[in-house]
């Protein structure tokens, strides 16, 4: 079975004027199976999330190839890549990203919106969502309102919005205080153990990467090693 994420030869340059060209990524090979739950580990400016914008077509990489679920997402249009980005893959950024005065169930439903579900069937999912992570007495809240770990509980909601098979967690609990972050995590562990989503964790913890199942370490651009983490096998590896 081939993997259902492979990219090649990526490398990532900043032209910032003759002759100056800052080399962020410097030729990653990875490959990432259905199902499995993959951490990228490195310190700030090691070219992760740089690595995170190319992985969920946010940014298109200098040179290399990029397959994701048999798609060639280096030639695809904008809006095949948009497709992407909203049915294929769920984000959750360290910051949230919540609309800002627009309550909880409303920012769970957005995704949906943009994906043409209709109103009755984005309302009945959004609450389901909401009540999956724990946020089921807070969907009239606005993000102002809700805590640091209910917004970041809440984008998880949102991420998993259209279904996507995989999720792109960018330092998910980075703002958050350890006992939020742990609230986060498992999170995480259930939508992989109970719904099998292939999830890739952007992280600069080596605790949070050492609990999944295979540990990426990035530096200077370049994947440095990779190991078996102390998650649970998967059957699909």
């Amino acid at each position: 079975m081939e993997p259902v994420m492979q990219l090649r030869g990526i490398t990532k340059n900043y032209f910032i004027g003759s002759p100056n060209e800052i080399h962020v990524l410097r030729g990653i090979d990875l490959f990432v199976e259905e199902g499995e739950f993959v951490a990228v580990v490195g310190a700030s400016g090691s070219g992760k999330s740089t690595l995170m914008n190319i992985i969920g077509a946010l940014d298109r990489p200098t040179t290399g190839e990029y397959t994701l679920d048999g798609i060639d997402v280096i030639r695809a249009k904008d809006a095949e890549l948009s497709r992407i980005r909203n049915q294929k893959i769920g984000f959750v950024f360290q910051t949230y990203n919540l609309i800002p005065k627009t309550n909880a169930l409303k920012n769970v439903e957005m995704p949906m919106l943009y994906g043409g579900v209709s109103g009755h069937t984005r309302l009945v999912r959004a609450r389901q969502l909401l009540e999956l992570v724990g946020m089921g007495d807070r969907m009239k809240h606005l993000p102002e309102e809700l805590s640091g770990g209910q917004k970041q509980r809440v984008a998880i909601a949102r991420a998993m919005a259209n279904n996507p098979s995989i999720i792109l967690a960018d330092e998910p609990t980075g703002a958050l205080d350890s006992e939020t972050g742990r609230l986060v995590m498992d999170i995480f562990h259930k939508l992989h153990d109970e719904q099998g989503k292939t999830i890739i964790l952007i992280t600069h913890s080596p605790e949070l990467a050492e609990e999944t199942q295979r540990v990426i370490t990035i530096k200077d651009g370049q994947i440095t090693g990779i190991r078996k983490g102390k998650g649970k096998e998967n059957d699909a590896l």
